[in-house]
């Protein structure tokens, strides 16, 4: 049995609007990655970590193109793009991560108050 492979081209963003355009296969781990600052560089220095936008694609050189092609473009024409499909600029990975989350929380005793002194 075949396994059927999917590329994603997507846009992260800071909350003032400074955008990465990027391709993977696997656009829940990326934004994971974005999210929690593991991409050294221009990403996790300007807090780029909002998924604004994505594509998927089922060919990765269909997802390639498309990434070459986007970045081509003027910033207005990649807002307008943004803007179009998501025009709150909401996080749309914002919700993937809570069980996740919640699962890595460490439960504390019920019924005491804990001394940090």
């Amino acid at each position: 049995m075949r396994r059927e492979y999917r590329s994603w081209v997507y846009i992260m963003a800071s909350r003032s609007r400074n955008l990465y355009i990027g391709m993977t296969n696997s656009i829940h781990v990326r934004a994971y990655q974005h999210k929690r600052g593991e991409i050294a560089g221009f990403t996790k220095r300007y807090n780029i970590n909002r998924l604004v936008y994505s594509e998927e694609f089922q060919y990765v050189n269909n997802a390639i193109a498309r990434e070459t092609e986007i970045k081509k473009w003027r910033r207005a024409k990649k807002i307008a793009l943004i803007t179009r499909v998501n025009p709150a600029w909401a996080d749309l990975a914002e919700h993937w991560y809570d069980e996740l989350t919640e699962a890595m929380q460490i439960p504390r005793p019920k019924g005491r108050a804990r001394n940090d002194k």
